[in-house]
């Protein structure tokens, strides 16, 4: 290598440093991304047509199974129930603030139209760009939009005659350079072609992958490459910057038609809590059917989630952690990220009818003579068919310990009993350190 390629190089690499540094350092993009704290992850690809977990049932398979999956699935696969202004929508009004899309698995199969390789959405029966029409829809809706891209390939393995597998050395792009240029080929691609505000990338080892990002567009967020994206768990405590957890509603990524078991409303709800208390983002994942549409047990959760986001989304964006507790028996806290303002999440009440009251004790807070409280949502001055019902929210600093006193006034179900947990505001307090 001679002096001047050798040179050219190292300004390279040091301009890739650089922008990698420039996010890592960057306080705006951070703040920006833990603002969010609600997003929304889709898995979906031609395999959804099995029912069966996405790609990773090439890992071991026979030739004949990686013949047919790759050959004769993108000859069915046709979502002519697709619509993306709808799945916008849905996750708008859920209260997602992004979305990350599975644009590339493992298995190679790639939902755009890309000039990389046959093995994409426009070679079968639909034969259209599904990530930019995904894009268009969640960019009308203000949402930010995520790429989940994976780094593996096994239809490039294939085709280079190495084995099918996570763990080969083939299989890492450190390890494989014609794998690792043909995956820059393809984010460059989908950096030009749809701008994504965040990237996910889904491998053991990544290279250079995340400073190619960063030095292509520094104002994109890496999650998955680049913070702590805790899978299917949720850390015992705060992590410190951004991180993410990324669970499914049941035990699949993909679409699941048989033996799945989905988490309740409510339990997604509380766990949304617990990660917001945290400090984290929560990922929750969404797969669609073979046919575009959102299955019905998904939207259910996802329109639960809309009715108990749309009361009390203010104490699950633009939040941090309380300095000195995150929990206090029942209650989970958040605090905004600019005010004197705490949010109080009483979660595990049970049959709590409507229009009657409870009282919580408090050891991490203190009020002072400006304190103020509020139940997200109501107006605390009536209850519905019950006028002498005044539903105030009071408070009482004892010694020790502040009590509140609040009641669930607000009907959100026929049956006056609103399942979830209700969000209690409370304004200018001080902190107590146990």
């Amino acid at each position: 290598m001679n002096f001047k390629h050798n040179y050219t190089l190292g300004i390279l690499m040091l301009m890739c440093f650089s922008a990698f540094a420039q996010l890592k350092n960057n306080p705006t993009l951070e703040e920006d991304f833990i603002d969010m704290g609600f997003g929304i992850f889709v898995h979906w690809s031609l395999d959804s047509q099995l029912g069966s977990v996405i790609s990773h049932s090439l890992v071991g398979a026979s030739d004949k199974y990686v013949e047919k999956y790759m050959n004769k699935l993108p000859k069915t696969f046709y979502p002519n129930k697709f619509d993306a202004d709808e799945w916008a929508r849905l996750f708008k009004i859920a209260g997602a603030e992004y979305v990350v899309f599975t644009a590339k698995h493992h298995n190679g199969f790639c939902m755009w139209n890309t000039k990389t390789t046959d093995f994409n959405i426009m070679n079968t029966p639909y034969g259209k760009d599904i990530v930019g029409q995904l894009v268009a829809a969640l960019r009308h809706q203000d949402l930010k939009v995520g790429l989940y891209f994976s780094p593996e390939d096994f239809s490039i393995l294939k085709k280079q005659g190495h084995l099918i597998s996570r763990n080969s050395k083939m299989s890492s792009v450190t390890e494989n350079p014609e794998l690792l240029a043909y995956d820059k080929k393809q984010i460059d691609e989908l950096i030009d072609k749809y701008s994504p505000d965040i990237m996910f990338f889904d491998s053991f080892k990544k290279g250079d992958i995340v400073q190619h990002v960063h030095a292509k567009d520094p104002s994109i967020i890496v999650t998955r490459g680049e913070m702590k994206t805790p899978e299917q768990n949720i850390p015992d405590k705060p992590m410190p910057g951004p991180w993410e957890t990324c669970m499914t509603m049941g035990t699949q990524w993909q679409y699941k038609p048989t033996n799945e078991v989905y988490k309740d409303g409510t339990e997604l709800i509380e766990k949304l809590i617990e990660i917001r208390a945290k400090g984290g983002n929560f990922l929750m994942n969404v797969g669609p059917k073979p046919n575009g549409e959102i299955p019905i047990e998904q939207e259910e959760r996802l329109r639960e989630i809309a009715l108990w986001m749309f009361v009390n989304d203010e104490a699950i964006k633009n939040v941090r952690p309380l300095p000195t507790t995150i929990k206090d028996g029942y209650l989970w806290f958040t605090k905004n990220k600019d005010k004197n303002t705490v949010y109080a999440f009483v979660t595990g009440q049970k049959d709590w009818f409507k229009g009657r009251r409870r009282n919580f004790l408090m050891k991490n807070l203190k009020a002072t003579k400006n304190t103020t409280i509020s139940v997200l949502g109501q107006s605390d001055l009536e209850v519905e068919y019950w006028p002498e019902n005044i539903p105030e929210s009071r408070f009482i600093q004892h010694e020790k310990l502040l009590e509140i006193s609040i009641s669930k006034a607000q009907r959100l179900y026929n049956d006056k009993i609103w399942p979830n947990p209700i969000v209690v505001k409370i304004t200018n307090v001080e902190f107590i350190n146990k």
